[in-house]
């Protein structure tokens, strides 16, 4: 080929359906054009080339031996732009496509959990990935990359360069098993509440944060006797009558009614905390990772 030579990819497009089917009346149809202007583009291709490329028959054509050499440079990279165009397609139907998700564990069982069943059920063909962490893992790993969008409680201390948008409010309260029964009935003071032993996740996470504050307006220390490494393992250790805990309304729907768990009242509520969906500033989504985004958010 000539140094700077400057052919379009639609001619050799053209080519390739051509020397496929051996006949331009069969490339013509494939391409939707007219018979003659494929003629007319494999004549320009060759004279912009200097050789011939077919011999031409009552039965077809075939290639010359350069066009041979062509075929062989050409077809497999129409074929390898064909399968990235179809790749493309299958992405923005919902066919195909990766979703990374970064969660804290709250968010997930509270939030994403009911939308990622809807979603699959939806796109099955979409593959997802969920990562768990602590709300401020989580937003470290948006921040590097290694995540289309986080969904987290609120936290002071988010990364710089992210955008956050409230999902939905959730409402935590305290649960005991039988063994401290007997504070059902009253609504307890902040005070009284904390002369019990007390189950959470610790230092650490926003959740220990979260009820710092909360028992620090009321001038009450915020210690735990039992610091557990998930939220899901606070209800165990509360069935043991092992101290109080703070989780969820959402975690109690889950549990048999007939399950050893008490809510409490308190005579201030716990306020509700925030569920935050993050996003990287000036990220653009793929399609599948807009479309769950969108399922997500209200």
């Amino acid at each position: 080929m000539v140094s700077g030579m400057n052919i379009s990819y639609d001619s050799y497009r053209i080519f390739y359906y051509v020397a496929k089917y051996q006949n331009v009346t069969q490339a013509a149809g494939r391409l939707m054009n007219s018979q003659p202007n494929i003629t007319r583009a494999i004549k320009n291709l060759e004279g912009a080339l200097g050789c011939q490329l077919f011999l031409r028959s009552n039965r077809g054509v075939r290639l010359t031996p350069e066009g041979e050499k062509l075929y062989a440079h050409v077809a497999p990279a129409v074929e390898h732009i064909q399968a990235g165009e179809e790749a493309v397609a299958a992405d923005q139907s919902l066919q195909s496509g990766i979703v990374t998700v970064a969660a804290s564990e709250i968010a997930l069982r509270c939030c994403l959990l009911p939308v990622l069943g809807e979603y699959r059920r939806n796109y099955p063909g979409v593959r997802i990935r969920v990562s768990s962490h602590s709300t401020a893992q989580a937003a470290a790993a948006l921040r590097d990359g290694l995540a289309d969008f986080a969904v987290v409680t609120a936290a002071d201390d988010l990364p710089k360069g992210l955008t956050q948008r409230r999902v939905k409010d959730i409402q935590e309260v305290p649960v005991c098993g039988e063994a401290f029964s007997f504070l059902q009935g009253k609504p307890l003071t902040i005070k009284e509440l904390s002369q019990y032993p007390l189950i959470g996740l610790g230092p650490d996470t926003a959740s220990f944060r979260f009820f710092s504050r909360f028992f620090s307006r009321h001038r009450q220390p915020f210690h735990l006797d039992i610091e557990t490494a998930s939220a899901d393992q606070i209800l165990p250790f509360v069935r043991e009558g092992l101290g109080i805990g703070f989780v969820p309304e959402e975690f109690l729907q889950e549990i048999s009614p007939r399950a050893s768990v008490r809510v409490l009242s308190l005579a201030v509520p716990i306020p509700k905390r925030p569920v935050l969906l993050l996003k990287r500033e000036r990220q653009v989504l793929s399609a599948a990772a807009r479309k769950l985004n969108r399922m997500i958010l209200p």
